[in-house]
């Protein structure tokens, strides 16, 4: 169905492949202009944002000399598995990093169990006992999910080395 160019939305935009069918390709290569100025247009960086910047370089080159600030081995990665972490809460105008705690890593354990212990053990840590048994018990890795579904056959030309992927 044809987009209605008509429309106070499109006002401005100009037309190509994309009224007639999805095509954002076309539609970007028809209706961007390239940039060639300087950043004077820029406001000036706000004394909020250069606090937040501040505490964040000096977390960055604490991890740079420590490698690592700190990760959660209680909880694995998800959505709402944590409570809201701040850099400088009094100055944050967007909030929620992905932990509690700036910097703090997340332990992913859907892309393999063996890979998230052998990260954690580089730098000293290990997995919540639970969560581990939890997680054998009763999920999946996305390696495994993919490893039973290959046939008896696929399996072992694969740890012969004969196939990969």
């Amino acid at each position: 169905m044809p987009i209605d160019v008509n429309c106070s939305a499109w006002k401005g935009f100009r037309t190509g492949e994309w009224r007639h069918l999805v095509n954002v390709r076309n539609f970007i290569q028809k209706n961007y202009t390239p940039y060639a100025g300087d950043e004077s247009f820029l406001a000036p960086t706000s004394e909020r944002t250069r606090k937040v910047w501040d505490k964040s370089h000096e977390l960055i080159l604490e991890e740079l000399h420590k490698g690592i600030l700190d990760v959660e081995t209680d909880a694995i990665s998800g959505i709402n598995n944590f409570a809201p972490g701040y850099i400088d809460r009094d100055n944050e105008v967007i909030v929620g990093l992905q932990t509690d705690a700036p910097l703090k890593r997340i332990v992913n354990l859907y892309g393999g169990m063996r890979m998230a212990e052998s990260a954690l053990e580089q730098y000293g840590y290990t997995l919540n006992p639970e969560i581990e048994r939890h997680f054998r018990t009763y999920r999946k890795t996305h390696n495994d999910g993919v490893f039973d579904a290959y046939p008896h056959r696929t399996r072992v030309a694969r740890t012969v080395g004969l196939l990969t992927g």
